[in-house]
């Protein structure tokens, strides 16, 4: 692929009016196949990534990998698949897959580019097996470790649980609330709720209480039980229940199961506790920063009219986004979980001096700059490798 500028002269950026990017060599879909296994979203680079950096702090207990998409929005009439979307928005739907542990920030290892007004679990079984190869390739499951595939309603299937287990992996729905789901949790007693410390809870002093009033619970629950027996998934439901701050009026005739609570089903595998289980599974929201962090650096525009072009396009985010997490693990402190956004503003925006003495040039740093020693670790272990550790 091929870019040019239609601007002439030497130097076109000197122009006051924008250039125009034009395509010579549209990619086609076998060229973006070949990108990704490239790019950060394929194996190879997070693989030798994850060798160079501690990527993945603590992914011989635990690691989670994130699934979900998001729509870019897109302008105009030429964008080449742009459609409306789930929540209304006209543009693209990429879907992304994060892979993290609870000591680290999130890498991508996994991104695919698709219309706009796709579904969001189309195609997300053979997705889900792709990221995990690449989240065990990355280092996730080392030396026994879980590795739990989280994804909200939107992919609540027989067939993203059926490629999560088939890479050995576990899994951690949301359940939808059907009627299969709503029966089970009628059927839990009154006395098997736990009550639980819900975020940004207030606690009343009074009556010794979280007035947010959340409470877990779980049960045995088979699902997909319309497929046949043998695609039959039985598995743990745990259920948070909140107390609604707006009770609506009753209506003749309606049972009261959900008039004072509202209910939200995890359907998952993991050995972990009940606690432990439902609170991990809320930290299936970090995507959403990984989702943030992308539009505020390539993803914030998608630049060709061509669809092709726009899924190189996300690709090379995608590889930009975890050399720049590597970078971050480099330099470590808080490094090492800031966003992308302030990695580029303290690492490589680097307010330095060039000085050029016998052929040899010289970075004068800022005095008092408060990123050198992150910055200067960063350097050191690129270019001369990490230290030898001490014999014991």
């Amino acid at each position: 692929m091929t870019w040019t500028c239609c601007a002439t002269g030497d130097a076109p950026h000197l122009r006051r009016d924008p250039c125009t990017l034009h395509l010579r060599n549209v990619p086609t879909h076998l060229h973006l196949r070949a990108r990704a296994a490239a790019s950060g979203g394929g194996r190879r680079l997070l693989a030798n990534l994850s060798g160079h950096a501690p990527l993945l702090p603590g992914a011989d207990q635990i690691s989670f990998l994130d699934i979900d998409d998001t729509m870019k929005a897109t302008y105009g009439y030429a964008k080449q698949g742009a459609g409306y979307g789930y929540n209304g928005v006209k543009g693209l739907n990429a879907l992304l897959g994060t892979i993290t542990t609870p000591n680290g920030a999130p890498l991508i290892c996994g991104a695919l580019l698709r219309k706009g007004n796709t579904s969001s679990a189309r195609g997300a079984a053979r997705f889900v097996a792709g990221c995990v190869h690449t989240a065990k390739d990355a280092g996730a499951g080392a030396d026994g470790g879980l590795i739990v595939m989280r994804a909200d309603s939107a992919f609540y299937s027989h067939a993203v649980v059926a490629a999560a287990r088939r890479g050995g992996a576990r899994f951690s729905l949301t359940a939808r609330q059907n009627r299969s789901v709503k029966a089970a949790i009628a059927t839990i007693d009154d006395q098997a709720w736990t009550p639980i410390q819900y975020p940004n809870a207030i606690f009343d002093e009074d009556e010794q209480r979280w007035i947010s009033d959340a409470e877990v619970a779980e049960l045995d629950y088979t699902a997909f039980t319309s497929r046949p027996k043998a695609e039959h998934v039985s598995a743990r439901l745990i259920v948070r229940r909140v107390t609604r701050l707006h009770t609506a009026p009753k209506v003749s005739g309606q049972g009261v199961l959900f008039d004072t609570y509202r209910y939200h089903a995890v359907f998952t595998d993991t050995p972990i506790t009940m606690l432990q289980a439902e609170s991990q599974h809320r930290g299936h929201a970090i995507i959403e920063g990984v989702h943030a962090d992308l539009r505020a650096g390539a993803l914030a525009h998608l630049p060709s009219g061509h669809f092709q072009a726009n899924a190189a396009w996300l690709q090379c985010a995608v590889m930009a986004f975890n050399l720049t997490r590597a970078a971050g693990a480099l330099a470590g402190g808080r490094h090492t979980k800031s966003t992308t956004a302030s990695l580029r503003a303290h690492l490589i925006s680097v307010p330095a001096r060039i000085a050029t003495s016998g052929r040899r040039p010289t970075l004068h740093l800022p005095r008092d700059w408060p990123w050198q020693p992150g910055w200067q670790q960063l350097f050191d272990t690129a270019t001369t490798g990490p230290p030898t550790p001490a014999a014991a």
